[in-house]
């Protein structure tokens, strides 16, 4: 960067690179708008005003906002490696994200981060990297790998490094665990993410005491406010299953909005396509009643401030030049997106190609033997627990119910809405299966098998009967992971997920086309209208830091009491 050059430019004394002309400046420092011309240098704003560039582009008094971010993602959720996720959420206006790499860390550990760190070195997308800091999530199941406070130490350094990713384990936070908190000070001053689904009162003062600074979880407009009174941002999160922008917009104040963010978290392609990325949840907010600057500010500036990310995030002399052009404020739709002053998509395509990766560049990620696995639930009364589901979101019900048994086995009535649940430890080969009971699922002879099982992703499993559940298993095996859709002693159809078991580096419209087809067949065998996303929905039923009962490969987990649980209800 020449400053100098820079100086003179922003003087008007010599003509800048390139200058945006007749732009209606969406200013996110006074909430207003002006129109000016953007002097651009090097992929630098230099100056706001009027000017003369060797390139000149007339917007024509469209309205140009600084590039969106979202505030947390995982982008392994979108099963795409992060070139062809880049080439997807450009044109939508995303020009950087702040991404946890947690999925893929349980599977590969470091080599997993390292690999997210190099794939996003060759595209435009700005990733910035916040180190998984529950790796497992807790340690009652199996992951590929653990990260110690150790690891972090030896990664934190890396420019591509932003900070501390989400802090799931809130019980160890709250109650002083030794390694927590020397992952905490591994960080030293870089922002800390934090994750704590209905937290409130002496603990959440605990946990924002520890250095917890913001929080995505928060589902009601009361919760939002209080965490933004203890000095938390608050994420307002609009996924493919968890949708929480609209029932968080109550809790936003001409006082509070600044401390409020944009995030996705986990998004999926065809849903991306369809409503857009961060735009998305900008629109949404607007379409609700929100001021269209203050919703753009929560994409952008109050981003780039709670991560402490200078010079992105406005329109402003010294600042990246990462634009949206786009014509109308109330439905943000952008024709122009500039990513360090060069044009990276237009008219909803991007202007550049992800690089080609190697077939398995993690290499083998699925250890499991799946003739020795047993489905058989074996009970000795007909009173157990299931995971009830509960519409667009991942938490989840305790439920009661009553099966059917014989000779101390469950069996399946036809009848029911109950379907059998299995987590299977694919990474160590151990043999261990989790075995419990789904209600709401709506699943009819078939079975659904995926190896994207939050957090530790092992083999997840969902069927009616053991003889598909097997046939998906051994199906999983052979393709090295991904998810299949077996029925009637038959395998529909499967996605093999060469990265991790993961993502794939399939092209975008490839992988969009088999998650659609996949999707409606799981419609034609039962599943849930309800259900927004059959396959994210199962995914997270082996999460164990979401309310509040989940099944990993070590039994039925109670998140309310953090404890593997009997699948019997106790006597009272």
């Amino acid at each position: 960067m020449d400053k100098d050059k820079l100086r003179r430019i922003a003087l008007g004394e010599t003509s800048a690179k390139l200058v945006l002309k007749n732009a209606r400046i969406i200013n996110v420092f006074s909430g207003t708008i002006e129109t000016a011309d953007i002097a651009i240098e090097d992929g630098i704003i230099a100056g706001i005003g009027s000017y003369e560039g060797i390139k000149e582009i007339d917007v024509c008094f469209s309205y140009v906002a600084p590039g969106f971010m979202d505030g947390h993602v995982h982008i392994e959720s979108s099963m795409m490696t992060p070139g062809h996720f880049a080439r997807l959420v450009m044109p939508f206006g995303t020009t950087t994200v702040i991404a946890d790499p947690h999925e893929i860390a349980n599977v590969c550990g470091l080599s997993g981060i390292q690999y997210m760190i190099d794939s996003a070195q060759h595209v435009p997308l700005d990733v910035k990297i916040m180190i998984p800091s529950c790796v497992p999530s807790t340690p009652f199941e199996t992951a590929g790998a653990k990260i110690l406070s150790s690891d972090i130490e030896k990664i934190k350094d890396d420019p591509a490094i932003l900070g501390l990713g989400e802090m799931m384990d809130y019980p160890g936070v709250i109650h002083g665990d030794r390694e927590v908190y020397r992952k905490i000070a591994s960080v030293g001053m870089m922002p800390i993410d934090g994750h704590a689904p209905r937290l409130t009162d002496k603990e959440l003062n605990a946990y924002v005491l520890a250095g917890m600074e913001t929080d995505h979880e928060a589902t009601t407009a009361s919760e939002l406010e209080e965490k933004v009174k203890r000095g938390m941002y608050v994420h307002l999160r609009e996924g493919s299953q968890t949708k929480n922008v609209r029932d968080l917009l109550g809790g936003i104040t001409h006082e509070n909005h600044s401390r409020l963010l944009f995030c996705t978290d986990d998004k999926q392609p065809e849903d991306i396509i369809s409503h857009g990325h961060i735009s998305a949840n900008i629109n949404l907010a607007i379409a609700e009643g929100i001021d269209p600057i203050d919703a753009i500010k929560m994409a952008t500036i109050n981003i780039a401030q709670c991560y402490r990310l200078r010079h992105i995030g406005a329109i402003a002399p010294g600042y990246h030049a990462d634009l949206v052009v786009f014509d109308d404020l109330h439905q943000i739709h952008p024709h122009l997106v500039f990513k360090n002053g060069v044009i990276v998509a237009k008219d909803g395509v991007a202007l550049f190609q992800p690089p080609p990766e190697s077939t398995h560049p993690l290499g083998q990620s699925v250890r499991f033997n799946p003739e020795a696995i047993d489905f058989r639930i074996r009970v000795t009364s007909n009173h157990v627990y299931a995971i009830e589901l509960e519409k667009n979101n991942v938490t989840t019900k305790k439920t009661p119910i009553m099966i059917r048994t014989q000779s101390g086995c469950y069996i399946q009535d036809p009848a029911s809405d109950i379907l059998k649940l299995a987590v299977v430890e694919r990474h160590q080969s151990s043999g261990r299966v989790g075995l419990g009971f789904v209600k709401g699922y709506g699943l009819k002879k078939g079975a659904i098998a995926m190896t994207i099982a939050h957090d530790s992703h092992n083999l997840i499993i969902i069927g009616d009967n053991d003889d598909d559940m097997r046939l998906s298993a051994k199906r999983i095996k052979e393709i090295g992971g991904g998810i299949v859709l077996a029925h009637d002693g038959h395998v529909l159809h499967q996605l093999p997920l060469e990265v991790g078991g993961l993502m794939t580096s399939t092209k975008v419209e490839s992988l969009i086309f088999q998650l659609d087809h996949m999707k409606k067949m799981a419609r034609k065998l039962g599943v849930n209208e309800a259900i927004d996303d059959p396959l994210l929905q199962l995914a997270f039923l082996s999460l164990p830091v979401i309310p509040s009962l989940k099944l990993t490969d070590h039994g039925l987990f109670d998140v309310d009491q953090f404890r593997i649980i009997p699948l019997e209800v106790e006597a009272k």
